[in-house]
């Protein structure tokens, strides 16, 4: 399956919005700069989040997005679905009954082996991504960030926070 570059993102930085106190929200232009990305499309990114109330959106001065929940309630599958959509990514267009040898449509009683076979292994990459919490990424990112590049990362923080 292939997945707009917006997923990735739209991970990152639910992972980083985890890893800070909900009281301390971050402006999406920060969460851009940081990953050096667009500001206008990870904006984007982080409005579907939004709408699926995964990120909430402070206003104010002091305002930026934060998780709506805590990390362990939300899903890699929650998130795939807020950003890509929840429809199936395999469609058949049932191809097999095209052609000088398609018949009618009486005899065909059920989708395509295909099909039946994309949807089985859709459904069963669906089961593990709803498996696996935020919590669990976020967790994954502490264990394998080096620690160097953390102090950076907050000493980096702190500077652009204390600028306002």
């Amino acid at each position: 399956m292939k997945h707009t570059e917006g997923l990735e993102w739209a991970i990152h930085s639910c992972s980083l919005l985890a890893m800070v106190p909900t009281d301390f929200p971050l402006p999406a232009r920060l969460l851009a700069e940081f990953y050096d990305l667009p500001e206008p499309y990870l904006a984007k990114q982080m409005q579907k989040l939004s709408v699926a109330g995964i990120v909430e959106t402070r206003r104010g001065p002091q305002g930026g997005y934060a998780l709506a929940r805590q990390a362990t309630e939300i899903t890699l599958l929650q998130i795939v679905e807020a950003i890509d959509g929840a429809e199936r990514h395999f469609v058949c267009t049932e191809i097999r009954r095209c052609g000088p040898t398609g018949v009618e449509d009486r005899f065909y009683t059920r989708p395509c082996g295909i099909a039946r076979s994309m949807w089985r292994a859709e459904a069963a990459w669906r089961k593990e991504l709803a498996a696996v919490k935020l919590s669990d990424i976020q967790k994954l990112g502490e264990d394998e960030t080096p620690a160097e590049q953390a102090a950076k990362a907050i000493a980096w923080f702190q500077g652009k926070l204390q600028k306002g």
